[in-house]
């Protein structure tokens, strides 16, 4: 089996085994869990901070009010939804209920860690040249350290341990909930923080060298041992 195919389907495994997970208190309450999709060859990884309401009844990432926010983004900046890994930092839904309506709540430091592992076997399997962080939750996920968005937007940040290049910038809800007289203003600086990424997408058709095609086989099979623990 080639690497494309043979990471494609340790994906899908992992899409599936996420729903029976239990390791936080989230997923007993969610509808589904909620996994990232996309190439696995994708050249960047988006990383949002968990998904919404519409996110959990659908299934899929980023299609409610602030992903209909970033794919404006992405079509402003010329780039492809298709050629983009996107995902969230923790796979269920978090919310507190008001009325019959589910509000959103920011998982806790400990929901993402026990979320952790998904998105480590995500990174392993697509292997991006590089990552946006889509707000605080997702960029402490990929840098291993408190981020302090509004300072640290805007910018490559190298992490030292794992060699990973990060662009952090706002999650695209920060946008929805801003003060609607300086929502243009936002939207043109939040612009300009995901252009940093466009060099990196103007190459995503481009043929990946023999090292990325190369199959990081104890990448999937270390996927797999995950999806058995979870599902035994």
């Amino acid at each position: 089996m080639s690497h494309r195919n043979e990471a494609t389907a340790a994906l899908k495994a992992l899409s599936v085994a996420t729903d029976a997970c239990r390791e936080c208190p989230l997923g007993a309450r969610a509808t589904q869990s909620v996994f990232g999709e996309g190439p696995v060859d994708a050249v960047l990884m988006v990383v949002g901070e968990q998904p919404g309401d519409k996110e959990d009844l659908v299934g899929r990432p980023f299609v409610g009010p602030a992903g209909k926010l970033f794919d404006r983004a992405v079509a402003e900046l010329g780039w492809s939804r298709e050629k983009l890994y996107v995902t969230n930092a923790v796979k269920h839904f978090k919310y507190e209920l008001r009325g019959k309506r589910r509000i959103h709540k920011t998982p806790g430091q400990r929901e993402a860690e026990a979320c952790h592992h998904w998105l480590e076997s995500e990174m392993e399997l697509v292997q991006p040249r590089a990552y946006i962080a889509l707000g605080a939750t997702a960029a402490r996920s990929l840098l291993g350290r408190p981020v302090a968005v509004m300072k640290e937007r805007g910018q490559w940040i190298e992490d030292a341990a794992t060699g990973r290049r990060v662009l952090v910038t706002l999650h695209p809800s920060a946008l929805l909930r801003g003060d609607p007289a300086q929502r243009e203003a936002a939207w043109e600086a939040w612009l300009k923080d995901l252009s940093v990424a466009s060099s990196l997408m103007k190459k995503a058709g481009a043929k990946q060298p023999a090292a990325k095609q190369r199959a990081p086989r104890s990448a999937a099979g270390h996927a797999r041992r995950r999806v058995r623990m979870v599902m035994e």
